[in-house]
């Protein structure tokens, strides 16, 4: 039987996926709009720029998967990782946003530079973060609690990012001036970055890794990558986590726009103490982080109920659903748009602690089938999943705004607005619905699953008996 984890060790847990979604959330909603409009590179640029650094860091998360799965250390093969990326990982976001006074080129090749080693340092610290939760544990039952608090802590990592970003940046530069603005958001992400570091270090200490490779396994990674490439519900879930991702990148990285150029009224309020707007965008986001806990939440008992499959698949559904109808939408109902936020994001926050304990499921299933254990390589393609959804949603939405003749800082034409709303519309509604799809193909069922793990169980025991019997022969 499995060792009982903690609610220290889960709340350890979570509290790396706190530290990932804070720069995960500040990529996905405001790089974009960083680029083009505080640091002044056109979207068109940006799209393309997101496309050729993230589909070289969506092909390098395997290779570091791999590299995990070789380590062998006194802290385990990915705990080691949490304590060396952390600090590194802060440094370099916080250079992604400091804005050098350069030309256009300068700007260019350094947003190049600096956002792949953000992508780079991202991939050496979440991969191996990822895949510790396959280590962790091998009831079923118990990596879906673990993967719940995982994201409620990255659910709430997100909530103080979007509900304090664009405060703190206009509290840290207020005289508004384009320099002003732009120191704002570098300062802003130093205190998101010294939070990070302590986060990541605290669940390197309060985490254990407690399942390892048969001890006569060998390092092949030829063998685990054709193993690898046998493996169905491996291909179905990389589809259906891409098809997802897409969904979520188009309509965060849309929402600043959406409410910036679609909005004749941007301001909800302002912080009486330090005199800070809060926008209908930070409320928008918030709410939908909100929901997406609440969504987290309910996808353990809704799944214990009716399965991972389909509550993974009436989620996304009900999402591409809801999603058309927000078209429908104008600025006046004000109601209407938050409320429909809460419904779509209830239906995201669900799919994903599924997603991530399915594919400690795949890890398992593939360990049962071919005798050999690739936690690493398994997880990181989860990883690959999320970078390539969110490279083709990130693409798109630069590629999009351009199409539809977006200019940053500028009244927007009726065409432009009408495009902006498509992209929180009809076309995220398109990667839901993919995903959907995709997981109707899924054949790992719960009831399956229970047979695999007592079966890897019962195949673990009997090793140690053999191990055991065979330290005793040495002795005697």
């Amino acid at each position: 039987m499995s060792e009982k984890i903690t609610l220290k060790e889960k709340i350890g847990y979570g509290f790396g996926d706190f530290a990932s979604s804070m720069f995960w959330k500040i990529f996905s909603v405001y790089l974009l709009y960083y680029y083009t409009d505080v640091f002044g590179i056109s979207a068109a640029v940006v799209g393309t720029m997101f496309l050729i650094t993230r589909i070289w860091d969506t092909a390098l998360d395997p290779i570091v998967g791999i590299v995990a799965d070789m380590t062998n250390s006194r802290w385990g093969k990915f705990r080691p990782y949490l304590l060396w990326m952390a600090i590194p990982f802060g440094i370099i976001g916080v250079l992604t946003f400091v804005a050098p006074d350069l030309d256009v080129s300068g700007k260019i090749i350094y947003a190049y530079l600096t956002y792949t080693l953000m992508m780079m340092v991202y991939s050496a610290i979440n991969v191996p973060y990822a895949s510790l939760m396959g280590v962790m544990t091998s009831n079923v039952k118990d990596r879906t609690t673990l993967s719940t608090f995982r994201f409620i802590f990255a659910f709430a990592g997100s909530i103080l990012v979007l509900a304090t970003a664009e405060p703190l940046v206009g509290w840290f530069g207020k005289a508004g001036t384009v320099e002003d603005v732009q120191k704002g958001w570098s300062l802003t992400m130093i205190l998101y970055a010294v939070i990070a570091v302590v986060l990541f270090y605290l669940t390197f200490a309060w985490t254990r890794e407690r399942i390892y490779p048969p001890k006569e396994q060998k390092t092949s990674l030829k063998t685990d990558l054709k193993n690898l490439a046998t493996n169905k519900p491996w291909f179905v879930l990389l589809g259906a986590g891409v098809s997802t991702l897409i969904f979520n990148s188009l309509r965060d990285g849309s929402a600043i726009y959406y409410f910036k150029y679609y909005f004749k009224a941007q301001e909800a309020f302002q912080l009486p103490l330090i005199n800070a707007p809060i926008n209908y965008s930070t409320l928008y986001l918030v709410l939908g982080q909100a929901a997406n806990i609440v969504g987290v939440v309910l996808a353990k008992p809704v799944s214990d109920k009716i399965g991972k499959k389909n509550t993974f698949f009436f989620a996304m559904l009900v999402a591409a659903i809801l999603s058309c109808i927000f078209y429908a939408f104008k600025e006046t109902d004000l109601f209407l748009i938050f409320f429909f936020q809460f419904l779509i994001s209830i239906c995201a926050g669900s799919i994903f602690p599924l997603l991530w304990s399915m594919y400690a499921d795949i890890a398992d299933y593939s360990e049962w089938k071919t005798g050999r254990r690739a936690t690493g390589l398994i997880f990181s393609s989860s990883s690959m999943s999320q970078k390539l959804g969110w490279t083709l949603g990130g693409a798109l939405t630069g590629w999009l705004l351009a199409i539809y003749g977006f200019e940053a800082n500028a009244a927007q034409t009726i065409e432009t607005q009408t495009g902006i709303r498509t992209m929180l519309s009809f076309i995220p509604a398109t990667g839901a619905l993919l995903s959907a799809i995709f997981i109707l193909f899924y054949k790992l069922s719960d009831s399956l699953m229970v047979s695999v793990i007592d079966a890897l169980e019962e195949r673990r025991t009997k090793e140690q008996h053999i191990n055991i019997a065979i330290q005793n022969e040495r002795i005697a």
